[in-house]
């Protein structure tokens, strides 16, 4: 546990009592503060009690008095789409607002970090699409090669989970906007941007908002280096926000799609090769197309992410491209699930949008299509042109007619997973690929797109044999 600092004796509240909720209190404990902590579901105060964590009604009148902070849990909206009334009363009362992402940033460095060889680095990961596979493959290329690192954020481990940093150890962080938007210390040594698109918009009050919350991350500080996708125009004007002329190469570049030259430190993919271009020269070429876990140009825009992060940590290509080689991929993202007479099984479950859908869908060459679910704020419009590699969708969700009535493809009307894999396993020949990349939420069916994923896999294996 990494135990919060500057806290001893203040009351600290915590609202939301769930995984980041409940490990923060015992981390605020930790440190010598006094946690007092607040959900609405009476199953997680009694959770909470039972550890000895004091629980305290937030809406009640003069809740915030004589406590010196609040903690918002990351799953909590705070100001859009109508400001929270928990947040309100601490702003009104002069509380500072936080989260645990704010606590972990000020708590990480010890002053035993005098006696290490190596000061411990952090790198942090954000964008709409991607995340946490750049995230993943990060950890995966650094303890191949024999680095010491943890994984954590909106992935693996809450971050005041983690184990207090060994000499040299590196924590890698998948932050989502949720998480980047209220904390008040952002220092990551690495940070990186992996693309831009329409997500979250209900709970940023729009893409400007959406942006300025991964932005944060940027300008809360500053990393010591930066790694900005630039495929697209928000990618590229943090880009240039951050770089001081064409040589500066504390920002590297990333692209999945376009050469990238010039003075700079660029990483870009073309045609499934992977080019480190440094100082108007070529300095490295590695060949992503037979790498299983990295499909498709999406995965190669992780990769070169990735990559990036690991040159600026110094590890060498070669290293690097031994570890992409092993990367078994992540659950629910491109996840391949199995291989039988000439039709690949592949979950990609957490295409919960219509960009990271779209994305799935350019990276195999015949598609049978499982999609749907509930429908996020922009319809579909954005897999206009996404769909060519696409033989018929099979669309399931509660509203499923009205979400195939959108596509611009043959559309069976399944409802039910079920019947999704079944109808597309019948209809499958050899050398297309069943894809569960559903462009919507889960949660008209499921509890989350985890659930979902599973489901997918169940249905496929059962098939299977």
């Amino acid at each position: 546990m990494i135990p919060v600092r500057g806290v001893e004796g203040q009351r600290l509240a915590v609202l939301g009592l769930g995984r980041s909720g409940l490990t923060a209190a015992r981390a605020i404990r930790a440190g010598g503060g006094i946690p007092v902590g607040w959900d609405d579901n009476p199953a997680a105060r009694e959770a909470a009690e039972a550890e000895g964590i004091e629980t305290l009604d937030l809406r009640r009148q003069g809740a915030f008095e004589a406590i010196s902070a609040l903690i918002v849990s990351p799953g909590i909206p705070h100001l859009y789409p109508a400001p929270n009334p928990v947040v309100l009363a601490a702003l009104e009362a002069g509380v500072p607002v936080d989260n645990d992402i704010g606590l972990f940033f000020r708590s990480f460095a010890t002053p035993d970090w005098d006696n290490f060889d190596t000061p411990p680095r952090v790198v942090a990961v954000t964008g709409s699409n991607g995340k946490s596979t750049t995230s993943a493959l990060i950890h995966h290329i650094l303890e191949q090669a024999g680095r010491p690192a943890q994984l954590a954020g909106n992935i693996g481990r809450g971050v005041l989970d983690l184990d207090p940093p060994a000499d040299g150890d590196v924590v890698v962080l998948e932050l989502s906007s949720y998480q980047t938007d209220l904390a008040r210390a952002l220092t990551p040594d690495i940070a990186v941007f992996t693309n831009l698109s329409p997500d979250h918009l209900d709970r940023h009050g729009g893409l400007g908002g959406y942006f300025a919350a991964k932005r944060r991350l940027f300008a809360e500080g500053g990393p010591d280096r930066a790694v900005i996708g630039v495929d697209e125009a928000e990618g590229l004007y943090l880009a240039g926000q951050l770089s001081e002329g064409p040589g500066d190469d504390r920002v590297i570049r990333v692209s999945s799609g376009q050469k990238l030259s010039g003075a700079g430190w660029n990483v870009f993919a073309r045609k499934g090769f992977l080019t480190e271009w440094r100082k108007a020269r070529q300095t490295a070429s590695i060949d992503l197309r037979e790498i299983k876990g990295l499909p498709g140009a999406h995965n190669h825009q992780n990769a070169c992410a990735a990559y990036a992060v690991a040159r600026a940590l110094g590890l060498a290509p070669r290293v690097i491209e031994t570890a992409l080689q092993s990367y078994p991929g992540l659950p629910h993202r491109s996840q391949r699930v199995a291989e039988a007479n000439g039709i690949v099984y592949v979950n990609d479950s957490k295409a919960t949008n219509v960009d990271a859908a779209a994305r799935a869908l350019s990276a195999f060459k015949r598609i049978r299509w499982i999609c749907g679910g509930l429908e996020k704020e922009g319809g579909l419009d954005a897999l206009s042109g996404a769909t060519g590699a696409v033989a018929k969708a099979y669309v399931i969700g509660r509203e499923a007619a009205q979400f195939a009535m959108q596509l611009d493809v043959e559309a069976e009307v399944c409802t039910t997973m079920e019947n999704a894999v079944s109808r597309a396993m019948a209809e499958a020949e050899p050398g297309d690929t069943v894809l569960l990349a559903p462009a919507a939420a889960s949660f008209d069916q499921y509890d989350n797109f985890e659930q979902r994923g599973t489901d997918f896999v169940e249905q496929v294996t059962k098939r299977l044999g």
